[in-house]
């Protein structure tokens, strides 16, 4: 197996890269890159830039606005999007509900839907779990009755990220109480301003707010909307999550934190030492280096499979999200130790793009002060889109057939 790239696909990287150098928005590079608090009007603005190059959808086949770039272009372009600074696209419109309506969706659906996710118009977010609905979503309880030509939807969400910008929430609703759970789902799109809709903010740990719990009450939404048959969103559900997880790896993001932890190393300790000198630091980071070697071959093999299979991404996208979290969270812990005790103050106003810093920034970069906060964040990778267990049981059944 040939693991290095082609003549082509090294000049498919440079056109990257000087798309980068020409079009990423210094402002926003150095939000990305010091751990700032990005706004709505980042990602949108990234978004749109990206759909005037023709880069919006870079998973998407062509027929649907997409580049249809191969598996690896796809990564090549993540990659250089990580390392140059760029802002995470955000997955919930793109990556998420979008392959769904493609796959599953009308005609109508489709031409309604997509194209205003490709170019930033309308901004998504997931309503799947509920308050006792995590791990167990075949138990969520959010009930959808049928009254004419409406479902009347009334029940909770939570844990729903930045649904306080979104437009549209893509929802798991319960539209039939008979039979095994899994068959009494089905898979709507509500429009955020649909009156009866409450969003209340969840306040994380670090003070910021990104989750938040959505409570429906009588609210009122067209059949058009349903996705597919009705009590067949399980089927959808699943498929989506299989998108969401192989994009949890995040491979390119964790390249650019290992990049940052060994920066950290190598400035120099109270004693005057480097802290990349100490042997047993170093193997650390030696270790999650080659555990994300590895994650990055099997996430090409995933994606490439899934590109030549035309299907979704299958059990072998529960090792992406194990591995791809578990890496997440060794990293922010590593960047933690190198810091020491400059790294248990969490300064909230470092988050602010114009604050003017201090000499702890001058000393270790300008995420410092907020790295404290990013790694409480990254508790949640090992629970979200199904949490690890979960995921080594769907391993444990659908790949080693126990």
């Amino acid at each position: 197996m040939d693991l290095n790239f082609t003549a082509e696909e090294q000049a498919f990287r440079e056109e990257v890269r000087g798309f980068l150098r020409a079009r990423l928005p210094a402002e926003i590079s150095r939000k990305v890159l010091g751990g700032k608090r990005m706004e709505k009007s980042d990602f949108v603005r990234w978004q749109q830039i990206l759909n005037g190059q023709g880069w919006g959808a870079v998973a998407w086949p062509t027929a649907f606005g997409g580049t249809g770039w191969n598996a690896v272009q796809q990564h090549i372009f993540e990659d250089e999007c990580a390392e140059a600074g760029a802002p995470m696209q955000l997955p919930f419109g793109l990556k998420m509900v979008a392959p769904v309506i493609m796959a599953f969706g009308n005609s109508a659906q489709q031409q309604r839907y997509l194209p205003r996710i490709i170019d930033g118009t309308d901004w998504w977010c997931q309503g799947y779990s509920e308050p006792g609905s995590g791990s167990d979503l075949a138990s969520l309880t959010t009930r959808a009755v049928r009254e004419g030509e409406h479902y009347v939807v009334n029940g909770q969400k939570t844990w729903n990220t930045l649904g306080q910008y979104a437009d549209w929430i893509f929802c798991l609703v319960r539209t039939s109480t008979s039979g095994r759970r899994q068959e009494g789902i089905s898979f709507l799109l509500i429009d955020m301003k649909t009156p009866g809709i409450t969003v209340r903010p969840i306040i994380m740990m670090d003070g910021e707010h990104e989750i938040n719990e959505v409570w429906f009450e009588d609210v009122r939404v067209p059949v058009q909307n349903l996705i597919g048959e009705e009590n067949k969103g399980w089927t959808y559900a699943k498929f989506l999550l299989g998108h969401e997880r192989t994009g949890i790896a995040g491979v390119g993001r964790s390249k650019r934190e290992l990049h940052k932890l060994k920066e950290i190393a190598r400035k120099e300790t109270a004693n005057g030492r480097l802290l990349i000198e100490d042997q047993r630091f170093r193997d650390r980071i030696a270790q999650v280096e080659l555990e994300l070697m590895a994650l990055e071959i099997t996430n090409l093999r995933v994606i490439s499979a899934e590109g030549e299979k035309k299907r979704a991404p299958g059990p072998e996208a529960s090792i992406l999200k194990i591995k791809g979290s578990e890496i997440q969270q060794m990293l922010t812990e590593l960047q933690m130790q190198a810091l020491g005790h400059y790294a248990l103050p969490y300064v909230e106003d470092g988050l602010s793009a114009d604050w003017p810093g201090d000499a702890l920034m001058e000393a270790y970069g300008d995420h410092a002060p907020a790295l404290s906060g990013h790694y409480f964040n990254y508790r949640k990778t090992t629970i979200y889109g199904g949490s690890n267990e979960i995921q080594k049981n769907i391993i444990s059944q659908m790949i080693l057939g126990l």
